[in-house]
């Protein structure tokens, strides 16, 4: 049995989550994303490296961190997530440049308070004052201790590829286009885009259509947009590869938002 609820307010999506055998394929987000266990072990890959969160454990995501997850055992897990887009973080802490999460798990109690204040208050649908508040003050208690300036940056020819993806959503461009303009062989081109971003290009790709298709419904309520503007054949199509990532189809999702 699996359930999760999204609610959104001033600009940031909470979710609670509870599930026993479902398991999240490997995927990223735009946003910065932070969590707390709150029963279970929550069981991911995160650059590389297995991570296990134990109760309490504040789990923190760095935008575009490729990682799955799952429960650990068949006890099941019980979390809260918090998805924040990066220039709401920066705006909050007046900074220009992206900074990241020097940690990817932590056990401290005043940071897990602040974080689970914060996903209370948007999933019970307090006031958007209240939330902007709460937001403003875990902000200030993370960039005590927790970002950190010192990270790696996209290259050019990284960028350059992303862009590429980016042009056409009905279907990805052949690696032959992309590695001509880049002047890098195929197996070059996968090896560093891989590198770079946790994903090879097509996991990359498909990413990309399901967080795109996900702000055109936030933006939207139109769940036949994201699949025609997306490039997915269908609505089950759609349904499917947001289930995937999110746990939830894609028309799920939007009946949160009412």
């Amino acid at each position: 049995m699996a359930k999760f609820i999204y609610k959104q307010a001033a600009g940031i999506t909470a979710l609670s989550a509870s599930f026993t055998d479902f398991t999240y394929k490997k995927h990223s987000h735009k946003e910065y994303a932070i969590g707390v266990t709150l029963r279970g072990i929550q069981h991911y890959n995160l650059d590389g490296s297995l991570q296990l969160s134990y109760p309490s454990g504040v789990m923190l995501f760095n935008p575009e961190q490729a990682h799955d997850g799952m429960a650990h055992d068949k006890a099941g897990l019980d979390y809260v997530m918090l998805y924040i887009d990066p220039h709401l973080i920066l705006e909050a802490i007046e900074k220009k440049d992206i900074i990241r999460f020097s940690d990817p798990i932590v056990y401290e109690q005043t940071l897990q308070q602040k974080v689970l204040g914060l996903a209370h208050a948007i999933l019970s649908e307090k006031s958007e004052a209240l939330c902007s508040e709460l937001f403003l003050s875990l902000t200030d208690r993370l960039v005590q201790t927790y970002l950190s300036t010192d990270h790696r940056k996209d290259s050019s020819l990284i960028r350059k590829a992303k862009e590429m993806l980016h042009g056409n959503m009905e279907q990805m461009l052949k690696l032959d286009e992309i590695c001509h303009e880049l002047h890098l062989s195929k197996f070059q081109f996968i090896r560093l885009f891989k590198a770079h971003t946790g994903l090879s290009p097509y996991q990359y790709f498909l990413n990309y259509k399901i967080e795109r298709a996900k702000k055109i419904i936030e933006s939207k309520r139109d769940i036949y947009a994201a699949v025609a503007e997306c490039g997915f054949v269908d609505l089950p199509h759609l349904n499917k590869r947001f289930k995937s990532v999110y746990g939830i189809t894609a028309f799920e999702y939007m009946s949160y938002l009412d």
